[in-house]
């Protein structure tokens, strides 16, 4: 198929692209040691200017939010300020980068956290599973304390201000994490939420959390500068609600309301919810498509009008310069799956231009 389509501009919200290729935020774990990004990371995100967005890896907003070791974070003034050198470089090589913002909720450990910092979450479940720690190996999930009624709408400020952090940045704009199990999602879905506050119960009341959170982020920046990523279906990370496809189309429909940028949305993994359509039918805005998608794919979902852009997770790790490849019709470099989340530049910044 003649790729075509995906290499039009687009204007999502107020986020003017060059083309409608995404690079998908990835957990890279490359940041200092207090979550502070570095020179490697400007380097990295640099080297894949010519996508039309960056989503950058999710940045916690608050220490609490924090999940794996070497994650940045966007929290402190050092955080803030060197993030500067990621936004700089990419913005030099003519690239448009936004943030994830990612607050983890019980996904984490007190051995990855500063001393003292706690892991809370919508109610004091502990999640099944284990996490790496760089200071003392695998380690089971910590049990949460659950958020009191004014803690939740402290958190929510958290994300207003680490928006306003991320534009001081450099950022074009902010994404907010939906998905995948950490905090927005936790509130989200029914199985993690025991709470009988206004954030607890039926699903409206569930999705009031991730609303807040973009409401205020929109109030600090701008609504044309926030995204919302959502995945129906998902159960990473110990996550699961009794009927995903229409608590994810009640929070679609609320945030519809907002004149966000966009809705980046996940293919479902699983067949019975089509989490595409379901996007369509319920956000009124345009749409960013991922998981999965190779060029003729990414082509085909456009040009039917499935969604405005298409975004790359894995093939951006082994393909610095997608786009041209795409262009060209090269094929791509497969990515080494060892050194995704391991430091240094081996598997990060190496992999070649075609």
């Amino acid at each position: 198929m003649s790729l075509s389509k995906i290499f039009e501009p687009v204007l999502l919200g107020d986020l003017q692209l060059a083309n409608r290729i995404v690079m998908a935020p990835m957990t890279r774990n490359r940041a200092d040691v207090d979550g502070t990004p570095n020179a490697l990371m400007a380097e990295y995100y640099a080297q894949r200017a010519g996508a039309g967005l960056i989503v950058a890896e999710g940045a916690w907003p608050s220490p609490e939010g924090q999940a794996y070791c070497r994650q940045p974070g966007i929290a402190t003034t050092r955080q803030v300020e060197a993030w500067r050198q990621v936004t700089d470089a990419v913005h030099a090589k003519g690239g448009r980068i936004v943030l994830q913002l990612m607050h983890s909720g019980r996904i984490g450990s007190r051995h990855i956290k500063p001393g003292g910092v706690e892991t809370l979450s919508c109610s004091a479940l502990q999640a099944s599973g284990e996490i790496w720690t760089d200071a003392a190996g695998m380690q089971p999930f910590d049990m949460p304390r659950a958020l009191s009624t004014d803690e939740v709408r402290a958190v929510v400020s958290e994300h207003a201000q680490a928006a306003k952090n991320a534009l001081v940045a450099g950022f074009d704009g902010v994404e907010l994490h939906g998905t995948s199990g950490y905090l927005a999602m936790q509130f989200l879905s029914s199985a993690t939420n025991q709470r009988s506050d206004e954030y607890g119960g039926a699903a409206p009341a569930r999705a009031r959390f991730a609303l807040e959170c973009l409401q205020a982020m929109a109030a600090a920046i701008g609504a044309g500068r926030v995204g919302l990523r959502l995945n129906p279906g998902n159960t990473y990370n110990d996550t699961a609600d009794e009927d995903s496809a229409a608590t994810h189309a009640e929070l679609m429909r609320q945030a519809s309301t907002l004149g966000l940028a966009y809705l980046h949305v996940m293919k479902a993994p699983t067949v019975e919810i089509d989490a595409f359509a379901l996007a369509r039918t319920h956000f009124k805005g345009p749409l960013i498509l991922n998981d999965g998608f190779d060029g003729d794919s990414a082509e085909a979902a456009v040009r039917a009008g499935q969604g405005e852009a298409v975004s790359f997770a894995r093939h951006f790790i082994a393909n610095p310069d997608l786009p041209a490849r795409l262009a060209r019709e090269q094929a791509l470099a497969r990515f080494d799956r060892k050194t995704l989340y391991s430091a240094g530049p081996a598997g990060y910044t190496d992999y070649p231009q075609a």
